[in-house]
């Protein structure tokens, strides 16, 4: 009877994994080969968001009056250029060939994202909405003020190239932007041409652009992003710290819950 009801709930929660709707837009990347039965955090597509004004930020950087928050902490991380290992310099003459900075190795990934939206009040809370607006929220089953936000990758494209990218800070401007970053609104933001997106000087240097280019961006499971100048830095980064991989996550949260069942 205990294998049974044990099979059932294992059956059940598989289920609830893999009921996300799955979106087929955009220019596709192809999955690494697995054995056995996939997770919705192999499976899932994600619609794109088209045609995004992105401006360029850093770690380290200090207010301006076009960008009033300094970016020395971030909305996670109190801590965040010291974590990185230092000041990700944006100027060309001190980035290294790999998209590094000169100056030190960087011990978090230089692809680094921000987008308008924080899920957490606090680190006690979430906002009242997140649980029903991130589609990976039921993945992991976050504790009270936990993000299940940041190390979220991003795939970026600008004329024909795609960039990977791990979602690290909140903004342009705006925390609690849902509708556009989990929905099909146009950015709320009104300034720096309607920014929907921030970008490291890694992202810029590899797709090649400048502050106020147009971008496509969409979200992307670690399971269909190839190895490139992304998957070489970090431990915050899941190609290098392999405890990070969200497929690993998702099966170790199962496990924990399928425990809590059976010791009930």
């Amino acid at each position: 009877m205990y294998l049974h009801n044990q099979r059932f709930i294992l059956s059940a929660v598989l289920a609830l994994y893999c009921s996300f709707p799955l979106f087929a837009q955009g220019p596709q990347v192809s999955s690494p080969t697995s054995q056995g039965r996939k997770l919705a955090t192999q499976t899932r597509r994600y619609p794109w968001h088209q045609n995004i004004t992105a401006t360029i930020f850093w770690i380290g950087e200090s207010p301006t009056a076009r960008n009033p928050t300094p970016n020395h902490a971030s909305s996670w991380d109190t801590k965040w250029e010291k974590n990185y290992g230092g000041y990700d310099n944006p100027d060309p003459a001190a980035r290294a060939s790999d998209f590094t900075p000169k100056a030190f190795t960087p011990r978090q990934n230089p692809f680094y994202i921000a987008l308008p939206y924080n899920d957490r009040v606090d680190h006690r809370m979430h906002k009242i909405e997140a649980h029903k607006v991130i589609p990976w929220w039921k993945d992991l089953n976050p504790l009270p003020g936990e993000t299940v936000l940041k190390g979220r990758w991003v795939q970026i494209h600008y004329k024909g190239r795609s960039c990977y990218a791990q979602w690290e800070d909140c903004g342009p401007f705006h925390t609690d932007d849902w509708r556009y970053v989990f929905g099909k609104k146009r950015p709320k933001n009104t300034k720096n041409s309607a920014a929907g997106i921030d970008l490291s000087p890694a992202v810029r240097d590899f797709l090649q652009l400048k502050s106020g280019a147009k971008v496509n961006w969409r979200f992307i499971e670690f399971a269909h992003i190839p190895k490139g100048p992304w998957s070489r830095y970090g431990d915050n980064n899941p190609f290098v710290n392999k405890e990070l991989d969200p497929q690993r996550i998702a099966q170790k949260k199962l496990q924990e819950y399928l425990e809590r069942r059976k010791n009930r």
